[in-house]
């Protein structure tokens, strides 16, 4: 009798936290994501459902200056939608006062899809990675107490916030949430190279052999980290050492990127693999954007590839410095590249500023 007790307390237990979840948000219609059959199935938030004006309340927000201390720096500041939101062209970005942030603006599109978040992975969810800028001396420099009482106090977001999950208080939970709503809407999957899987358009010659060089095992070898092969997403959502910098020592990298996190030593000079995306808009490249143009990326990867403890055993040119790969082989890898670039996301209305319609 008393094992049924318990078992029953669980099973209400569970019911009162779906209720809690969902008691708000179901009033509202739920965010029809589109259907792309060459992504990965989309991991779900039971916690965070996305909603139609949970996305727009967080597009708001996104696009609002309110969430930092002096109400100058927006998440939009340094993630500019003409740029993939990334900060392009700058290599770091400026938070409050003018402060340069610590390593380059990662752009923010198909973020659904990663399990791990920030060049260290920091965060594993979307929500989690909203709080890490607000927090950040650097970036917004104020806490979450600080914000929701900015919000709670504005007729604007208090209406929203009530309309949409019924609640007085207005917490960091809602405020991240929403957010995060908004971010996983980020989808980027209108390049021409969405076109030609979509069987819409077609590769030049010189464009497809930029993408054979590129898969090719010994020549770019660039499939193991950034999968364009029945995985439109352009990246593995890996961790690794890409050989940018040479050391014996695996205690001596100036940035020790995911090793910081994990405090494992053998995870030190490893940084999150960018997608190939929109690379076009979203220069400079690297953790530290060290790399101006792509023709310096493949310079890099072809002849300046360098040894250290913790590198990647997938880079199997690092031996010799790279790849090794031609001036003409360089260029129609990245004609390729380019049709990885998807105007459209950039000049999508559903994620302009909604401050100025």
């Amino acid at each position: 009798m008393r094992k049924t007790k318990i078992v029953f307390f669980i099973f209400l237990f569970h019911v009162a936290c779906l209720f809690f979840s969902f008691k708000y948000v179901l009033k509202d219609k739920p965010y029809v994501f589109p259907k792309i059959i060459y992504f990965p199935p989309m991991p779900v938030s039971a916690e965070n459902p996305v909603t139609i004006n949970g996305v727009e309340l967080g597009r708001y927000l996104f696009y609002d200056p309110i969430l930092s201390a002096d109400s100058s720096v927006s998440c939009a500041s340094c993630h500019k939608q003409q740029y993939a939101f990334s900060d392009s062209p700058n290599r770091l970005s400026k938070g409050m006062s003018g402060q340069l942030q610590s390593r380059n603006t990662l752009p923010l599109f198909n973020l659904a899809w990663y399990q791990k978040l920030f060049w260290d992975g920091r965060a594993a969810t979307i929500e989690a990675q909203v709080f890490h800028p607000v927090r950040d001396l650097k970036e917004m420099n104020l806490n979450w107490n600080d914000v929701s009482k900015k919000i709670q106090k504005s007729k604007f977001y208090s209406k929203k916030f009530k309309a949409l999950y019924g609640a007085k208080t207005i917490d960091s939970t809602l405020i991240s949430n929403v957010i995060a709503q908004f971010e996983r809407t980020l989808i980027s999957y209108n390049a021409k190279y969405d076109k030609v899987v979509n069987h819409k358009a077609k590769f030049t010659l010189d464009e497809l052999e930029g993408m054979e060089l590129m898969n090719d095992m010994t020549k770019g070898n660039c499939l193991h980290c950034h999968t364009t092969d029945g995985n439109g997403l352009g990246t593995t959502g890996d961790y690794s050492n890409n050989g940018l910098d040479e050391l014996t020592d695996k205690n001596k990298f100036k940035d020790p990127g995911l090793g910081f996190i994990t405090k494992t030593a053998n995870d030190n000079g490893k940084f999150k693999v960018p997608s190939l995306r929109n690379l076009l808009f979203t220069a400079p490249y690297m953790h530290d954007g060290r790399f101006n143009t792509l023709e310096e990326v493949l310079d890099f990867y072809s002849e300046g590839l360098k040894i250290s403890p913790t590198i990647d055993s997938k880079m199997e040119f690092a031996h010799k410095g790279g790849s090794k790969l031609t001036k003409y082989e360089k260029k129609k890898i990245i004609l390729f590249l380019k049709t990885l670039s998807d105007s459209a996301f950039i000049s999508a209305k559903e994620f302009s500023d909604p401050f100025h319609k």
